[in-house]
Order: C-alpha cells, then sequence, then structure tokens
C-alpha cells in the first residue's frame, strides 16, 4: 500500500501506524482516515500480526480534525458524504488497537485515541474535545465514548466548556491505561502490543469482543444520534462563524442561530 500521510511498519507481530502530518500536529482529514482504516484492516487480515499500535509524533497524537475540510460544507452536505461512516470499519478490526499517544489529543484526535482498546500515554499527552469552540459537538463518537470513560461530569464539562485533562487526570479516570515518561512512550506501547501479541490468538479476539460487548451496549443508538446532531449543526450560522473565527485565527462572534 503507497501510503503518503501514514508511515506503517511491523515491529515483530505489532502492526506499527504512524499519522505523518506534523505540519498539521497531524490533524485528520479524510485522506488520513482512510489510510489508518485501510492500513488497519491490512495487517488484521495478516496471520503473523496479533495486534496494532497507531501512534502520532511527541508533538501530536492528532490535534483534530482538518476544519478547512468541513468549514463550508452544509449540513446536506455532511449528511451525504458521511464521511464519519468511514470510522465504523474501526470497530470491526479484531485484533487489540493501542493507542501511543503524545502531546495534543484533541478533538477527532481524543476520538480516534478513544476509538482504540488501549491508551499509552506520555506525561505531556493532553486529552480534550474542543468542538464547543468551533459551534458543533464531538462528532465521531465523543460524546458517547468520553462519557463512558470518564463519566457524565467530567464528560459534559469537557464537551461543553472545553476542558482537557492531563495525562495524569486521564490516567485517574480510566481513559488511559498507564503514563509513562516521553522518550518511552512508543516502546512502551509497541510492548504492551507485542505481550498481547503473543497470547492466544483466538482468546485475544473473542475477549476484545466481549469487553466491547459490554462496554458498547446501546453505543450504536447513540453515535447514530451523535452524528445526526454533528451534521445539523453545519446549517447553523454559529458552525460557519466558529470554523472561519478558527481559520482567520481570532475570537468568534457567537449569534445563537
Amino acid at each position: 500500500m503507497a501510503a503518503t500521510i501514514i508511515h506503517t511498519e511491523a515491529h515483530g507481530a505489532v502492526g506499527l501506524i504512524r499519522l505523518n502530518r506534523p505540519e498539521a500536529l497531524n490533524a485528520l482529514n479524510g485522506q488520513v482516515m482512510l489510510e489508518v482504516v485501510e492500513a488497519m484492516e491490512v495487517f488484521d487480515r495478516d496471520p503473523a500480526i496479533g495486534a496494532i499500535v497507531l501512534t502520532g509524533d511527541e508533538r501530536a497524537f492528532a490535534a483534530g480534525a482538518d476544519i478547512k475540510e468541513m468549514a463550508d460544507a452544509s449540513a446536506v452536505e455532511m449528511l451525504q458524504t458521511d464521511r464519519i461512516s468511514l470510522w465504523d470499519r474501526l470497530r470491526k478490526i479484531k485484533i487489540p488497537l493501542v493507542a501511543a499517544v503524545s502531546g495534543w489529543c484533541l478533538g477527532g484526535g481524543n476520538e480516534l485515541a478513544m476509538a482504540c482498546d488501549m491508551i499509552v500515554a506520555s506525561e505531556t499527552a493532553r486529552f480534550g474535545q474542543p468542538e464547543i469552540n468551533l459551534g458543533v459537538i464531538p462528532g465521531a463518537g465523543g460524546t458517547q465514548r468520553l462519557t463512558r470513560a470518564v463519566g457524565k461530569a467530567v464528560a459534559m464539562e469537557m464537551v461543553l466548556n472545553n476542558r482537557q485533562l492531563s495525562a495524569d487526570e486521564a490516567l485517574a479516570m480510566g481513559l488511559v491505561n498507564r503514563v509513562v515518561p516521553v522518550e518511552r512512550y512508543l516502546d512502551e506501547a509497541v510492548a504492551l502490543a507485542q505481550e498481547i501479541a503473543e497470547r492466544a490468538p483466538l482468546a485475544v479476539r473473542l475477549g476484545k469482543e466481549m469487553v466491547n460487548q459490554a462496554f458498547e451496549s446501546f453505543l450504536a443508538d447513540g453515535i447514530a444520534a451523535e452524528r445526526r446532531s454533528f451534521y445539523f449543526l453545519f446549517s447553523t450560522k454559529d458552525q460557519k462563524e466558529g470554523m472561519q473565527a478558527f481559520m482567520e485565527k481570532r475570537k468568534p462572534q457567537w449569534s445563537g442561530k
């Protein structure tokens, strides 16, 4: 597979996928997500690979979605293109996914990390859902997975008021598995994935499926409702103002329309 904005490699039985848009803090656009999903599917079909690690770089796992790609879209266009439906393929990956997170992990980046099965964080990791600053809400599972991970009160503050979690806060709340020094976060994630990859493959796959069954009961309904709400907000003036202000690096002026 000729990837242009991700890098893939194998470390023994672990498939490693690196986001490679450092100039944009690894912001997620449609091409990035397509390449990530396709790379995961390739590793998932490889009998020599038992787990996958997804990472960015020390500065950012992913600082959010690429706002320029959607700023001018209408609600109808968002519904018709339904670009977030691509994320549904992540839930079909059978082998474990470990996110190795350092630096910024915001918006779609946080949603992508939460779509993985485990998260290893560096001490510099910062987790958040800042979509409210753009006049929208998380649209790729953020409101649903975040609430299940950190609880209603903290999720409310993160979604409604742009609260960010430090790595230690994320660990205390159960959002991440462990926090390690920045120089070790990727090695630690690969080591965790390697340990899992060495275990009984069928048991690992069924164990993942059953834990997700417990975690995601009724999650599909919540994600569908969230997606409809996210797309609807592209019919509002505030969404246009929020994303335009972001690109112009100024404070948005909300109208409530």
